[in-house]
């Protein structure tokens, strides 16, 4: 007997629902940082990135003033590298300095906090902001640091054999938020 994992999922955001909560969060970050000029989204890679431009163009929308955006790829600043494996580092791109401005760094979904401890360890490197702030799409708990989203589109309560996939065209060809729940069965090979 072998045990083969198989993978189900249920859909929590719709691409419809999806959009929503986004055009939603975009709403709460000028609710929140009234100066237009002084925000800069910083996107963490891969779907943070593209998250961070769907929000400049919805904050476009609704302000009438362009939203500058940015790319961080917090991957060399881990102390996880071991746990969670290395991947190709992207290019940080910045379009500004940091200093003085108020930034919301964008990551889709936010588990431990690792990443985002990194991030913020990278982010020092490129300037002193006045404020950083974190908007996650998902929170899906069991943080190992204390790190709190300051906009959330879901909390979503997961156990550890489970994780949460934000799928986005740009990236995946498809739009939705899906919880996939790792199983495994048993299969008998003879």
């Amino acid at each position: 007997m072998l045990d083969e994992s198989t993978k189900s999922e249920i859909e929590i955001l719709s691409k419809k629902e999806l959009d929503r909560t986004i055009k939603r969060l975009a709403s709460q970050i000028l609710e929140k940082i009234p100066n237009i000029s002084s925000l800069l989204l910083i996107g963490i890679p891969t779907r943070g990135v593209c998250l961070s431009k769907l929000l400049a163009k919805y904050l476009e929308e609704l302000s009438g003033h362009s939203v500058e955006n940015g790319c961080l790829d917090p991957t060399f600043h881990r102390d996880d590298l071991s746990k969670v494996g290395t991947r190709l580092a992207q290019v940080t791109d910045l379009p500004s300095s940091l200093d003085d401005r108020e930034v919301v760094l964008i990551d889709d979904v936010i588990y431990t906090g690792r990443t985002i401890k990194a991030a913020l360890e990278a982010l020092n490197e490129w300037g002193r902001a006045r404020r950083v702030m974190l908007l996650a799409m998902v929170d899906r708990g069991h943080r190992e640091v204390p790190i709190q989203p300051d906009f959330c589109g879901r909390v979503v309560p997961t156990s550890k054999n489970e994780t949460i996939d934000l799928r986005l065209t740009e990236v995946d060809g498809e739009e939705g938020i899906f919880l996939c729940k790792n199983t495994k069965k048993l299969s008998d090979s003879s």
